[in-house]
Parts: structure tokens; sequence; C-alpha cells
């Protein structure tokens, strides 16, 4: 094997991860997911997963998957645009395209994908892009793969996005980029401010609601639906299968232009193997229960509220979020990830996030509730966190 002629820089940059506290490696998980996990062998309750409404392994889900497998097979076999789209792909887009109450729908194979697609079909030379600095990455690479301009404004800062777009040349096309609920902070985006911006300014909207489809709004239709925007001011939409919908993939929602567009520029979605069929009818069987059983989400926002008002009590640093994401914040690298082991020993594994995935200084928790868990395991936690408190 011929090795890279800058190996000893690489095994000097992994060595200097290792030693400020920030080398991460994949762990394994045994059997399936939920909120009683194996991981590396042993049993823990899990406090990271994405899956907010515990359907990742619900029986419909696996039977639906199963009966599409029987039909179709596994995989896909080919891009969208040849013979990987099969009738569980169409029924799937016409589904979401009713349940958002968009004109049409576009599958990805993952919301990374479906987010640098977006940006990059979309934008030109010549025109802008205005992102919030937190964003997620995928929403930035896409600006970056774009040959667009890209301007980036401090977090949720209305004021600094407004000079921006006073900045910005009006002849040039302008796209307006924010997450609907931040994946590290779990706070909402401004979505009415930025509706109102975008109409102001003539600029486009684009929303990557990868945290909020299936947990905001009655129905779980997301960001738009819990600040009520009106049809008629519905932006661009990502949602992502893989949290709340417990499967894989993704969607963008847009009128039919934008939709058409992505069809044939987006070269993520052009040049890519289509999401597996049974993934597809899988997803079908998910979004009707998102639909149906309301339930999921009252439990999930009691659970948050129980989680939240232990935590005021025990005096964490707790950031102002009222989605299934629930940071403490820490701030020391090594000393968040000490506590994220003493909570591993007593049976709880939860996220530990450190820079560079978030600012400097900002390591923390990153609890993630589901509506699976009980009360009696939210408080496990709580009593593990008033134990670290007590050792402090």
């Amino acid at each position: 094997m011929v090795s890279l002629p800058w190996s000893t820089q690489l095994a000097e940059n992994l060595a200097g991860l290792k030693i400020a506290g920030r080398y991460r490696q994949p762990r394994v998980r045994l059997g399936e997911q939920g909120v009683e996990v194996v991981v590396d062998g042993h049993k823990l309750v899990s406090f990271c997963s994405n899956d907010y409404l515990g359907l990742a392994n619900h029986s419909t889900l696996k039977n639906a998957f199963i009966n599409a497998v029987e039909r179709e097979g596994v995989g896909a076999g080919a891009a969208h645009l040849l013979t990987g789209h099969s009738r569980y792909h169409q029924q799937l887009e016409q589904a979401l395209a009713d349940f958002t109450g968009q004109q049409r729908v576009i599958l990805f194979s993952s919301g990374y994908q479906a987010n640098m697609g977006v940006i990059d079909g979309l934008m030109a030379r010549g025109d802008l892009i205005l992102q919030d600095k937190l964003n997620h990455a995928s929403l930035l690479d896409g600006g970056r793969l774009s040959a667009a301009k890209q301007l980036r404004y401090r977090h949720a800062d209305m004021a600094g996005l407004t000079r921006r777009l006073k900045q910005s040349d009006a002849q040039n096309n302008s796209l307006i980029v924010s997450d609907g609920v931040f994946s590290m902070d779990g706070d909402l985006s401004p979505l009415p401010e930025l509706v109102s911006l975008a109409k102001n300014y003539n600029a486009a909207l684009f929303i990557d609601d990868a945290h909020g489809f299936g947990v905001l709004g009655d129905k779980g239709r997301g960001s738009v639906e819990h600040w009520q925007i009106a049809q008629h001011e519905m932006p661009i939409e990502m949602g992502t299968f893989g949290k709340a919908f417990g499967t894989a993939g993704a969607f963008v929602a847009g009128d039919a232009l934008v939709i058409e567009t992505l069809i044939q520029q987006s070269r993520t979605y052009v040049y890519t193997t289509a999401q597996p069929p049974a993934i597809a009818a899988a997803t079908l069987a998910s979004l009707k229960l998102v639909q149906d059983e309301n339930w999921r989400r009252e439990k999930l926002t009691a659970l948050i509220n129980q989680f939240r008002q232990g935590a005021k009590s025990l005096g964490l640093n707790l950031m102002a979020s009222h989605t299934p994401i629930q940071p403490v914040l820490i701030g020391d690298d090594k000393q968040a990830i000490k506590i994220g082991k003493f909570l591993e020993e007593k049976g709880l594994l939860v996220g530990v996030i450190r820079p560079p995935t978030v600012p400097e200084g900002s390591a923390r928790l990153r609890i993630t509730l589901s509506a699976n868990h009980s009360e009696q395991q939210v408080k496990k936690l709580l009593d593990a966190l008033e134990t670290i408190c007590t050792l402090k």
C-alpha cells in the first residue's frame, strides 16, 4: 500500500486532535435503534438519537419495507432519471406535496445531498447567497459548491441580514438560507421575519427543516406550520426522513418551476442512485403515522418540559430550546467529555459536542429526547446530572 507523501503531517494532525480531546470515532450499536440500545457491548439508555417520534423500529414501517422488498427488490439500481424511480418514490413525492401544501416534491438520497443540490441547482455566478452563521455544514457546502457569492450573517440577526440585503446588487438573484431548527442549539429560526425580508428585498428563501418536520406543528408539518406561514408565502423547504420519520433520505418541496429546475440541474439528484424503493415505501407508512398519531408530539412536548424544568432547578446552563434538542452548555472540551463518560458509567448515553462542530468555548452535552422515552428515564438522567452538580 502506498502512503501519501504527507502522511507524517496527517499523523501529527490526528495526534493533535487526541491531545485536544477532539478525536472522534464511530461506535458500534448492536440491534435496533431506540431509547434502549447496546453500544460497544454495553446496555444504555440513549439520549443522543434523532428518532424524535420513536418510529425507527416501528412494526408498520418494517412491514411496509419488507413487502416492498418482495415487490421491488433491495436496491434502486439506477438514478431517478433512468430506471431508479419506482412507484413508491412517485407515491411518496405526491403524498409529501399534499402533506406540505406545496406544488411539487423531489426526493434526494440524503439531506446533505438535498441541501447542496438545491443551492447549486438554483444559483449561478453573479447571484448572492445569504446564510445564517450557524447553518448546517451541508448548507454552507452548497454555497461553496455554487459559483454564486456567499455571505453569512450572525445567528438569527435580522438587522444584520437586512444590512446584507441592502448592500446586495438588486440585479442579481438572492437566496436567503436558514435552518428551521438549528441542530446544535435546538432553537428556531425567526421564520416570519425571514419571509418578510425575502418579500421586501425580492429574494428567495430556502429553509432546512430537517429537525422540524414531524415534530413542529399540530400535524407535524414543521416550521411553516408552527409559525403559521400563509401558503402563498411558503419558502422552499427541505426535510429529512432519518429523524422524526424514522427511515432515510430527504425531500425538497416547492413550486413546480423550482422542482422541475432541480430535476434538470441539481447534480446531487441527476448523478446519484435513487434511494431503495423499500425505503420510500416505509416512509409512506411513516408519513401516515406522523399525521395520524399526534399523541407522539404531545408526549414529546411533555418530556421536553419535564427535562427543562428539572435542568433549570439544578442550575444547569440550559440553552434556549423548546425542541427535542436540549443542549447543556459546559464550555470546556475535556470537562464535557468527562461528564459524558460519567453519565455513560451510569448507563446513560448523551452526545458530547465539541469544536469544530460548535464554536470554541461552547462544548456541550447535546441531549435529544424521543416520544419513546419514559418519564422515569428522563428522571434518571436528571438524577445523574444532579450527582454531577454535587461532585463539583
